[in-house]
């Protein structure tokens, strides 16, 4: 089956055709970093907009390059929550009017389900049972994974995650937008001068919080005014290296307690050099394994949304309502998500 896949959440367009038999046809996006840099973060109206402007170009686009036309689809996946509300409407909207122009019926995607199958697409995917490291802006989780719609929550942040955390650390050191990728390359010129708290580390639970590890950036940048470059790098080296021992120790501690060797790092952090070349080392060191999605894939796109449909749809046997009314859900709980 041809599933279409459309995710516009945030500040990403993304589009792409998946086949439960052939694999990843083809994926289009469209990122709005740099109109939204101007502002500093996120503008919803502004990104709203965008993915208006974008949704319709991008499924062309898509279609050409998989030799595919509308008539070839047989499901539509979309991402209904959680994101912004104008935003997940565009993308809902237009998913549910198309399949109802085509006849063909629509899959809802939770879009952390979307981050957490993503290692999946690649050639060799981890094979259930798995522990799940979800690290994407917003999102700070360990999950135990069973099979589809099967997630038990085994770790939670409880103020920051580690994207805000280093979103707004960045922030802090006079860094642009998007802060992440920024603060993560000035480290790799950063010495380890400095020495910050790993929140949590020893709580014994899995849990996070990086609120305070921001705020005691804040104080030890504030103690080396004005900042020069070499102090800005230093500071960034030691943020890093704090954020990725806590994110390295919980996971091996999730694997530990649940008795399983395959852990799956999703999300935007999950693309993080430092993070990988850490759990990477301590896998090793355990005799486990460790899968990541290709770093095309480790932010918003379209191919992790027409994945999880398909996989949705493939074990309902190809079978679901063709119901085309529609909601949007911008706060929405992974664990509430049930098995198809």
């Amino acid at each position: 089956m041809l599933v279409l896949g459309v995710e516009s959440s945030c500040d990403e367009t993304g589009i792409a055709l998946y086949d439960t038999e052939h694999g990843l046809l083809s994926h289009a996006l469209h990122s709005q970093v740099e109109m939204h840099a101007e502002y500093g973060g996120v503008v919803p109206e502004l990104a709203s907009r965008d993915h208006i402007r974008r949704v319709l170009p991008l499924t062309e686009l898509a279609l050409q390059e998989a030799n595919k036309t509308l008539q070839d689809i047989d499901a539509i996946a979309y991402t209904q929550g959680p994101g912004l509300s104008g935003a997940l409407l565009v993308g809902t909207s237009f998913a549910e009017s198309l399949a109802f122009s085509l006849d063909v019926p629509t899959i809802s995607v939770h879009h952390l389900e979307g981050h957490l199958l993503a290692p999946l697409l690649e050639k060799n995917p981890p094979a259930f049972p798995f522990v799940a490291l979800l690290v994407s802006g917003g999102h700070s989780q360990l999950m135990r994974v069973d099979g589809i719609g099967k997630y038990t929550l085994l770790g939670d942040t409880l103020d920051d995650a580690a994207g805000e955390a280093f979103d707004k650390t960045a922030k802090l050191l006079g860094l642009g937008y998007p802060g992440g990728p920024a603060l993560a390359k000035l480290a790799t010129s950063g010495k380890p001068r400095f020495k910050l708290p790993r929140p949590l580390l020893n709580s014994g639970d899995l849990n996070f919080s990086f609120s305070g590890l921001k705020t005691s950036v804040l104080t030890l940048a504030n103690q080396h005014q004005p900042l020069d470059e070499s102090t800005r790098a230093d500071i960034a080296y030691e943020f890093q290296e704090a954020v990725t021992e806590v994110l390295t120790t919980k996971c091996m501690s999730a694997l530990r307690e649940t008795g399983l060797d395959n852990l799956i790092v999703s999300g935007g952090v999950g693309a993080n050099s430092k993070l990988r070349e850490k759990l990477n080392a301590a896998t090793k060191r355990k005799l486990c394994t460790v899968s990541y999605p290709r770093l095309e894939f480790c932010t918003d796109n379209g191919a992790m949304i027409a994945f999880a449909g398909a996989m949705r749809l493939k074990a309902m046997h190809g079978t679901t309502e063709k119901n085309y009314s529609f909601s949007v859900k911008p706060r929405w709980d992974l664990a509430e998500l049930e098995a198809p």
